[in-house]
């Protein structure tokens, strides 16, 4: 029963690492002083939406199978 609690931490933790590590990449450099927030937001408001989308198709794929 331990074992099925575990993976939906997993599925959060796994893409807020990589989430992370991708911000952090483009924190570093030069030009990220340019970037315009309205942009940012924008961006951020993309990934949120293609992300939901992908585990909504995830979620249909593993559904009961009628």
């Amino acid at each position: 029963m331990a074992d099925r609690k575990r993976g939906p931490v997993v599925l959060w933790i796994v893409p807020l690492m990589v989430g992370l590590a991708g911000f952090y990449r483009v924190a570093q450099s030069p030009n990220f002083a340019a970037y315009r927030t309205v942009d940012v937001v924008q961006l951020l408001g993309s990934g949120a939406c293609v992300g939901a989308a992908f585990v909504g198709v995830v979620l249909m794929l593993r559904g009961p199978k009628a």
